[in-house]
């Protein structure tokens, strides 16, 4: 049997004033993805802890059944394994986002985590201009910029001198909020000196990016300027098993972000890119279900990922997370499903977690799951969102549950 699970990123929501007390998935036009419950059983996930990261690394280790507590690294370790950057051992990497900030001296607050979505084109000859006034492998603290695609990059300490052992803040979990109060702070003696490094680079970033000419004619044209690095989800290398190794099973991911096609390079998954996936509303829904259908011939198993709707709730852009949804299910989800009507495959739909668009923050909560496999009688579940499946079959699956049923081998 092969198998599809449908990824659409921080699509989990809470009740909504501005919907009266209603979800986003409670409220969008959804045939297919409603379908696809009615057809199949329903429950919810957890892919977050109580307590710790709360982040799309950890949800999505867990929607494959990983164990984050035993697997996870950070995000930015993944991302450098799918941009192809070389982590040794002693190496430390980080996420490096490019933020806007507004205020003024000691009050700059984060504005925005994407110095307002910010072109990779732009961003590549900032992220050159800083690597050449602040990175290099000189002296005893070396560091180096890597450029990967809009706001999102990767600073990777190498040589064996910093440490992972760091508190970091998640730049758009705290938009509003004043920067100097969220620089890394370290755990331990040992992360001091990598601390103090990362204030160092946040601060001499903003002096170099201040009157940077792409900045001035970002300002000119009435966007959001790149006003600093944003350094945050330090991990060195990790170590996990493959998909093959551990379920005997071929698998192909398909993501426009670099988080999990890296995942999906340490899974042992094949990585396939589709033109004009952009991570955004705007991405090739279209090409991702071509992708997905083809993928199956020689997979059994694919990971489709969309990343539109966190990226709606970061914003809290309410009726663009809607209107998302709504894209996910007509330009994905049903070419997928009439792609495989006369196909022997499973297909799954969840959330990796939570993301709230009234606080734009990652939560905490169980995520809505739909599962269909042919021969699974249906659970009598009506449609797909937060309230309804929470009387599916599936109940409160936890740890490998989730993956195991999609793939029958419970």
């Amino acid at each position: 049997m092969k198998s599809v699970i449908i990824l659409g990123d921080g699509m989990s929501d809470r009740p909504c004033a501005a919907l009266g007390g209603r979800t986003p998935l409670m409220v969008a036009k959804k045939p297919s993805i409603d379908r696809l419950a009615r057809e199949g059983r329903t429950g919810r996930l957890r892919t977050v802890g109580e307590t710790g990261p709360a982040d799309s690394a950890v949800a999505n280790l867990a929607v494959l059944g990983y164990d984050p507590a035993r697997c996870s690294q950070g995000r930015a370790v993944l991302e450098a394994a799918s941009m192809g950057v070389a982590i040794k051992d002693g190496d430390v990497a980080l996420r490096c986002n490019l933020v806007c900030l507004e205020g003024e001296g000691a009050n700059l607050r984060i504005k925005n985590h994407s110095a307002g979505h910010i072109s990779s084109r732009e961003a590549r000859v900032l992220i050159r201009t800083l690597d050449q006034e602040l990175g290099g492998g000189r002296g005893t603290r070396p560091a180096r910029f890597h450029a990967g695609i809009s706001y999102r990059h990767l600073l990777v300490l190498p040589g064996g001198w910093a440490s992972a052992d760091l508190e970091c803040a998640p730049p758009h979990d705290h938009v509003g909020e004043r920067a100097e109060d969220l620089l890394p702070r370290p755990r331990s003696a040992e992360a001091e000196k990598t601390a103090a490094r990362l204030a160092e680079l946040y601060r001499r970033s903003a002096d170099i990016l201040a009157h940077h000419p792409i900045n001035e004619t970002r300002r000119a044209a009435g966007q959001d300027p790149a006003h600093a690095i944003w350094t945050w989800s330090p991990g060195r290398r990790p170590a996990m098993p493959t998909l093959a190794e551990r379920f005997g099973i071929s698998s192909a991911v398909i993501s426009a972000v670099d988080l999990i096609r890296g995942l999906g390079v340490y899974a042992g998954m094949d990585v396939i890119r589709v033109p004009g996936a952009t991570g955004l509303h705007d991405t090739n829904y279209e090409g991702k279900a071509e992708a997905c259908l083809a993928a199956l011939r020689d997979h059994d198993l694919v990971y489709v990922h969309v990343e539109a709707t966190d990226e709606a709730a970061h914003a809290r852009d309410l009726d663009l997370k809607i209107r998302c949804i709504e894209y996910l299910d007509q330009r994905l989800v049903r070419p997928i499903l009439e792609g495989i009507d006369d196909r022997q495959v499973a297909v799954a739909l969840l959330p990796d977690h939570v993301t709230p668009v009234e606080t734009g923050r990652h939560g905490r909560d169980l995520v809505p799951v739909a599962i269909r496999r042919p021969g699974l009688a249906p659970d009598g579940t009506r449609g797909y969102d937060e309230e309804q499946v929470t009387a599916g079959a599936l109940g409160s699956m936890t740890g490998d549950d989730f993956i195991r049923f999609v793939l029958n081998q419970t």
